[in-house]
């Protein structure tokens, strides 16, 4: 398989837009980034599956646009999917982000936009895929766990990964401090791959993805 870069030139800033269901401080880390750095890109939309998601909120405070899907208002979840991807290729984003989107992107969507969608992940990819990632470290008894940057492909979970971060877990760590933990780092490491993927840093080669120095 032959490498291919990803994203365009670097003189022009990338779109981009954010998927997300909850709170949304990884959102909010990454559009505070941009705010500050804005010749790397620009936040065009932010959508989200949950009407009450606080992601919306932090939003109106950056004047990024919202827009809401709410996954439980369709019956046919065909069809949520499918509003979903027509929208967005609406926007035509450089790069989708998503920070905290509990949905599972479908087949459609990946394919639309191969290597243009990252996503964040509390654990050590490949290890606990999946929903409550931090309680399966500490049920399975790991010593090591952290949070993982990765492209999206159709597998849950399994993209190629960008940027990986270890936090060790002691024995009396709880799964909220354990949280506490990655989460900080989530928001560290995810605004670090957004700025690689801006400057055209990253190469997609097999599975293995590549960092220009």
């Amino acid at each position: 398989m032959h490498p291919f870069r990803l994203g365009f030139s670097k003189k022009k800033p990338k779109n981009i837009l954010f998927l997300a269901s909850g709170r949304g401080s990884n959102f909010e880390a990454v559009a505070s980034f941009l705010n500050k750095n804005p010749s790397f890109g620009t936040g065009i939309g932010l959508f989200s599956d949950n009407p009450k998601a606080g992601a919306l909120e932090i939003a109106k405070k950056f004047q990024i646009p919202t827009q809401t899907f709410p996954f439980a208002s369709y019956p046919v979840k065909k069809d949520y999917h499918r509003e979903l991807l027509d929208a967005v290729l609406k926007k035509n984003p450089d790069l989708i982000v998503a920070c905290g989107y509990m949905r599972i992107l479908n087949s459609d969507f990946v394919n639309a936009f191969p290597g243009k969608i990252l996503n964040v992940h509390p654990s050590l990819l490949p290890s606990f895929p999946g929903l409550s990632a931090q309680k399966q470290a500490l049920d399975y008894g790991a010593k090591v766990t952290g949070c993982t940057i990765h492209f999206v492909e159709e597998g849950v979970d399994t993209g190629p990964i960008v940027l990986q971060k270890a936090i060790e877990i002691s024995d009396d760590m709880t799964e909220k401090e354990l949280s506490v933990r990655i989460l900080k780092e989530e928001h560290k490491l995810l605004c670090l791959a957004v700025q690689y993927f801006c400057e055209d840093k990253l190469t997609i080669t097999g599975r293995k993805v590549l960092i220009k120095k």
